[in-house]
C-alpha cells in the first residue's frame, strides 16, 4: 500500500482579481488531476482574496501586506523590519502546511513567500499575468523560480508562455450556441448588433461618459448596448436620474462575464491581462481603451491581439462619443469583419492555460520528491496567519 503523504501546493497571491483569478484556476486544474492534493492559498489581510478565496472553496491563509515605497520616505527605513516579519510569517505557513511547492501569481504577499521558500530549499512556480513583469515576480525569477507567463512577449526569466489560467465556464465556451440564452439572461434582443461596455469591476469614469453622449447615435443605428458600469458608477442624466434612452440598458455589475462574452458581438473594456486573455480564448471582437495610469502594463497587453487583427486599440484621452460613431458603428455593421476579427483571436488564444500550469507544478514537484513509498511527518495544517479551516473543499 502506498502510504505517501499527499502533494501540499501553497499558491500565494492576491491584491486584485487579475491575480486572485488565475490563482484559483490553477487550484481547480490541480484537484482534477491530483483530487488529494492539499492546496493553501496565501494573501494578504485586507485583498479581495479574503472574500473570493473561501468562496471558492480554499483554505485561506494571510500575512502582513509590505509595500514597497517607491520614493524615500519613513516607510522606507522601516522596509526592512517589515519585510523581515513577513518572511518569518511565510516561513511559519510554508512549514505549517509541509510545503512541496510554491506557486505565485503576484502581489505583494508574493515577495516574502518567495524569500521563505528559497531559505527552506521548496521549488517555486510562478505565472506572471502582465507583459511588464510586477516586482514580486521579477524578485521570484531571480530565485531560481520556474516561470510561466500568459504573454508570449514577457521577458521574465527563461519563461515559457501556457497563457492565461481562466475558469472552465470561460475557457470552455461555445458563442455560438451561448448567445441566445446570454442574451436572453441580460435582457437584450436577441437579434440587434450588440455592444457591451465594461471598464472592469470598478468601472471606469472616462468610458462611461463618452458612452453616454454616444447612446443616441448607437441607438439610431440599430445598435443595442448594455454597459456594465462598474459598482456605485451608475451614469445619471442632466436631472440625476440613471441615463435611460431607447437601446441602452446600464446594470452595474454582471456575475459572468462568460454570459458577456457570449452575448456581445462586440466588446469595449480595458485591457487587463485576463480580459486581453480570455476574449482571445474565446473569439471576442475587442475594442481596448487602456487605462491611461500605471506603467502602461495594459497597451503591451493588448498590443498582440491588436496586430494579429483581433482587437482594436484607442488611447483614454482619444476615445469620445466622436471615435464612437466613426469606428465602432460601422464595425458593428460589418458582420464580415467581425468574423474576422474572432477569428484572429481564437487562433492566438490559449483555452488550456490552467492544465498547462499544472501540468508543470506537477513535474516540478516530482522532480524534487525522492522515489520512495516512506511516509512524510504529518503537518498540522494552518489555524492562524488569518486562516479560514472550513473553506477547504477536499
Amino acid at each position: 500500500m502506498n502510504t505517501e503523504s499527499p502533494l501540499s501546493v501553497v499558491l500565494a497571491g492576491g491584491g486584485t482579481a487579475g491575480h486572485i483569478s488565475p490563482l484559483l484556476a490553477i487550484a481547480g486544474a490541480l484537484r482534477q488531476s491530483r483530487p488529494a492534493v492539499q492546496l493553501l492559498a496565501v494573501g494578504t489581510p485586507g485583498g479581495m482574496e479574503t472574500r473570493l478565496v473561501p468562496a471558492a472553496g480554499l483554505e485561506l491563509a494571510t500575512i502582513s501586506r509590505v509595500p514597497l515605497p517607491r520614493k524615500p520616505s519613513a516607510d522606507l527605513l522601516r522596509l526592512p523590519g517589515r519585510m523581515a516579519g513577513a518572511v518569518k510569517q511565510a516561513g511559519s505557513i510554508l512549514d505549517e502546511a509541509g510545503a512541496d511547492v510554491l506557486v505565485g501569481v503576484g502581489g505583494y504577499v508574493c515577495t516574502p513567500m518567495y524569500l521563505a521558500a528559497r531559505r527552506r530549499k521548496i521549488p517555486i512556480v510562478i505565472h506572471e499575468a502582465n507583459t511588464r513583469p510586477g516586482l514580486a515576480n521579477r524578485v521570484g525569477a531571480r530565485l531560481g523560480a520556474h516561470v510561466a507567463v500568459a504573454f508570449a512577449a514577457t521577458k521574465l526569466g527563461r519563461a515559457r508562455h501556457v497563457g492565461m489560467p481562466m475558469r472552465p465556464e470561460i475557457s470552455g465556451l461555445d458563442r455560438a450556441a451561448a448567445r441566445a440564452g446570454a442574451r436572453q439572461a441580460l435582457g437584450l434582443d436577441p437579434e440587434k448588433p450588440t455592444l457591451i461596455v465594461t471598464g472592469g469591476s470598478s468601472g471606469a469614469q472616462s468610458i462611461n461618459l463618452s458612452l453616454a453622449a454616444a447612446v443616441g447615435v448607437l441607438a439610431d443605428a440599430g445598435v443595442q448596448t448594455l454597459h456594465i458600469t462598474g459598482r456605485g458608477k451608475s451614469v445619471q442624466d442632466a436631472d440625476g436620474k440613471p441615463l435611460a434612452a431607447q437601446g441602452y440598458r446600464q446594470v452595474e455589475y454582471v456575475d459572468g462575464m462568460e454570459t458577456v462574452y457570449a452575448a456581445a458581438d462586440l466588446l469595449l473594456a480595458r485591457a487587463g491581462a485576463a480580459t486581453v486573455c480570455e476574449v482571445a480564448a474565446v473569439g471576442v471582437p475587442t475594442v481596448f481603451v487602456p487605462l491611461p495610469i500605471g506603467n502602461g502594463e495594459q497597451a503591451l497587453n493588448a498590443a498582440g491581439l491588436v496586430a494579429a487583427g483581433g482587437a482594436l486599440i484607442v488611447d483614454d484621452k482619444a476615445f469620445s462619443a466622436d471615435w464612437i460613431r466613426e469606428n465602432i458603428i460601422p464595425l458593428l455593421l460589418d458582420t464580415d469583419r467581425l468574423a474576422r476579427m474572432a477569428a484572429s483571436s481564437e487562433q492566438l488564444g490559449i483555452r488550456n492555460a490552467d492544465r498547462r500550469m499544472a501540468d508543470l507544478i506537477l513535474d516540478v514537484a516530482a522532480s524534487k520528491q525522492p522515489s520512495t513509498n516512506q511516509q512524510r511527518p504529518t503537518q498540522q495544517r494552518p489555524t492562524q496567519h488569518g486562516t479560514n479551516p472550513d473553506g477547504r473543499k477536499q
